[in-house]
């Protein structure tokens, strides 16, 4: 991959601003009345800049695709919690259903593509490599980043058809328990925590709703399946779309929860962490995972015999295999005893941590992820200062389905 190319130099506005040349102009993709939108756009404008134009994901789908100004700086954000946007990229009349990734997969990489002109924030390669585990496992292995073992990447990938395979892949790679993914799949969508006993005795752990018809739906209520004939339902139904396996790694823990890390690394530098904590496998905080205490968590990992410096840097190496995107929400599962870390998952659209402040010296101090974002912008442009804390800071809460409680549409990618 090539650098990626400088951004223009506009001037920025406000009481300070220089009166010549234009202001930095920002557009953004995404649905209007989301939060990610609404709070990127609470950023620019607290910067003294003029709001960005927003571009709705639904007619960049409609229009087969959008055209930028040469000057505009384009940000990409997430097309998820829309049920048209969903509908258009998914074929499919619920949005809770979680079947279809593979085509939303194929569609939204084709409208990323079709994105025309301004300068970019979120390379298309970039994106097409995010939103396939398969292919993002591989590129961060080529680079020793480490990563959780798997069957299915890189050129001796084994082929998954169906719980058979999965079967086989447990038995010959000796992997009693292991997570089975969705290929295209984000925020825990279609992901099963499977575990088998040397009794021959199987479980899965999952967000995923087994309906009586067969059909699967997305839910915020983790659910236990402990017959076999269930677990092999789901996974056969999902492998169509493309599935991703990985040895379950043993988690570190804290006050007694299985413990991991969202780590948003932009421009290159770690500078925001939300410790994720869980008394199940999967700890995204949607599905009831809590945040936990950051200080602790340096703690352990320096009574470990670690240093936390060497733990944001696993993150930034995993950041540095994809330099032409400004930003990425990195995954990083802590080993028993938090002295070995391995990154499970690099997000692109996982800087959604609303009221969370950047890292001591990691220049974020006091922004949250999207002021840190558009400071870096400003820094590579040239233009002095940069934004102040966004005012807008109170918490939205994720879209659920009006008669269910527990079912929720993909969302791509909180944590």
């Amino acid at each position: 991959m090539q650098p990626q190319p400088p951004l223009p130099v506009p001037a920025r506005t406000g009481p300070a601003a220089p009166t010549a040349g234009p202001p930095v102009r920002f557009a953004v993709v995404g649905n209007p009345e989301n939060r990610r939108v609404t709070l990127f756009a609470d950023g620019v404008r607290a910067a003294g800049l003029p709001a960005p134009r927003v571009v709705p994901w639904a007619e960049v789908l409609r229009a087969g695709g959008a055209d930028f100004a040469p000057e505009e700086i384009v940000r990409l954000d997430s097309p998820g919690e829309n049920p048209e946007v969903d509908r258009l990229l998914r074929d499919t009349p619920d949005p809770m259903r979680v079947e279809g990734s593979a085509r939303w997969y194929t569609r939204f990489t084709r409208a990323v593509r079709e994105l025309r002109g301004g300068v970019r924030l979120d390379d298309a390669g970039d994106l097409a490599v995010l939103f396939d585990k398969r292919r993002c496992h591989a590129i961060l292995a080529a680079a020793d980043v480490p990563v959780p073992r798997s069957p299915t990447s890189g050129e001796d990938a084994a082929p998954v058809r169906g719980w058979d395979d999965v079967r086989a892949v447990m038995r010959e790679h000796r992997m009693p328990r292991l997570f089975v993914k969705l290929a295209h799949g984000s925020s825990a969508s279609g992901v099963l925590a499977v575990e088998s006993s040397a009794a021959g005795r199987i479980r899965a752990t999952t967000s995923v709703e087994l309906a009586p018809d067969g059909a699967l739906f997305n839910s915020l209520k983790l659910r236990r399946y402990e017959r076999e004939r269930d677990i092999a339902a789901i996974v056969d139904t999902l492998a169509p779309d493309g599935l991703h396996l990985e040895r379950w790694l043993p988690k570190a823990s804290l006050g007694g929860r299985a413990a991991d890390l969202r780590i948003v690394v932009v421009d290159g530098r770690a500078t925001h962490v939300v410790v994720r904590t869980s008394t199940s496998p999967l700890t995204n905080l949607h599905l009831g995972g809590r945040r936990g205490d950051l200080d602790a968590v340096r703690g352990a990992v320096q009574a470990g015999g670690g240093r936390w410096s060497d733990v944001l840097a696993v993150c930034e190496r995993a950041a540095a295999c994809f330099p032409r995107t400004l930003c990425v929400g990195v995954d990083l599962l802590p080993a028993t005893g938090w002295r070995r870390f391995a990154v499970g998952e690099v997000n692109a659209f996982g800087d959604l941590l609303p009221r969370l402040t950047g890292l001591p010296g990691s220049g974020a101090e006091g922004l949250d992820t999207y002021a840190a974002q558009i400071t870096a912008v400003l820094r590579r442009t040239g233009t002095e200062g940069g934004p102040r804390q966004p005012g807008h800071r109170h918490a939205h809460h994720l879209q659920q389905h009006a008669h269910d409680p527990h079912r929720t549409g993909t969302t791509h990618a909180s944590a």
